[in-house]
């Protein structure tokens, strides 16, 4: 892919903003060439730390992020932000609420912000959001934050793509601990408990702290430390960067960091994968076509319908 006189993915290296931006829009509109760009920025896209942020609707995960992100701007780092917005039922597009909750960071050429559309995908997660994590590294970006849209259970899909993991939570909601009903208490890296000036803070985080009490953990894993934060005055958000520069320390000293990267390798392969197969499997396609005759028909059952179209005996 050429632009302006080079290749689009030798600007992206450059950590040109519009050629990133250029990739990313590539990327979601899953554009002819976009593999093979994807394949080149693979080989290079190695360093930053990249950091999911989840929680329920309402616990200010996108102030955090945004408090987050200058507090790693004060501390010199660029920071590329991944913000899952739901798909709109209509058109499919992203509500783009959190770019929105964000501007204030956009004039600085250090960080680089683009919310990206579930478009149905299970678990609030997109292949299109895999695949931006790889431009904004690639691009040389050293903190990539995702967030994610915070719909409850699906949640734990963030770990297939995140090193380390913020769950957030705030008192006042209902239920004390939201991350224990969502179950969300056994991705957590790190807890967050936001708003923490309100009533109610001490009790999550005594709670919090009793249901890792009780939770097993072996000899030398991590201990997930509670931090209290009032995001929108940025207060305990520098403790939780040095949280996570800790996490990040202790995965490359207990080889975590590498087992991570096989896991999250891992889910990338199976969910191309999938996508490869449900390409052959649309109305439309002669094979297919055939194969649904064939079952309504009664002259094959869907078992073996569905083995022949994907190869299997």
């Amino acid at each position: 892919m050429m632009t302006n006189g080079r290749s689009l993915v030798a600007r992206i290296l450059d950590g040109d903003p519009a050629a990133v931006a250029r990739a990313l829009t590539l990327v979601e509109r899953r554009s002819a060439g976009v593999n093979e760009m994807l394949a080149e920025l693979h080989a290079v896209a190695r360093g930053a730390h990249v950091l999911g942020v989840t929680g329920p609707p309402g616990s200010g995960k996108s102030t955090l992020v945004s408090a987050l992100t200058a507090e790693y701007r004060r501390r010199d780092r660029t920071v590329g932000i991944i913000a899952i917005d739901p798909s709109s039922v209509f058109t499919g597009g992203a509500i783009l609420g959190d770019r929105i909750r964000m501007s204030e960071l956009s004039g600085d050429r250090g960080v680089f912000i683009r919310s990206i559309a579930t478009r149905g995908a299970l678990g609030g997660l997109s292949r299109a959001a895999l695949d931006g994590i790889t431009v904004l590294a690639a691009a040389g970006k050293d903190v990539i934050i995702l967030e994610t849209v915070g719909v409850g259970q699906a949640e734990v899909d963030v770990i297939s793509a995140a090193q380390s993991v913020a769950v957030v939570s705030v008192p006042g909601m209902g239920d004390d601990v939201q991350a224990i009903k969502a179950g969300l208490l056994e991705i957590a890296d790190v807890h967050v408990v936001n708003k923490s000036d309100r009533e109610g803070a001490h009790k999550v985080v005594a709670e919090l702290r009793e249901m890792l009490r009780l939770s097993h953990r072996e000899a030398g894993q991590w201990n997930v430390p509670i931090v209290q934060t009032v995001a929108a005055t940025a207060a305990g958000v520098p403790d939780l960067a040095d949280r996570f520069d800790e996490h990040r320390a202790w995965m490359e000293r207990s080889g975590e960091g590498l087992a991570r990267e096989r896991r999250n390798a891992a889910t990338r392969i199976r969910w191309m994968a999938e996508e490869l197969v449900l390409e052959r499997l649309r109305p439309g396609l002669p094979d297919f076509d055939n194969a649904v005759d064939a079952v309504t028909e009664r002259r094959c059952d869907p078992v073996s319908a569905a083995r022949r179209l994907v190869g299997r005996p």
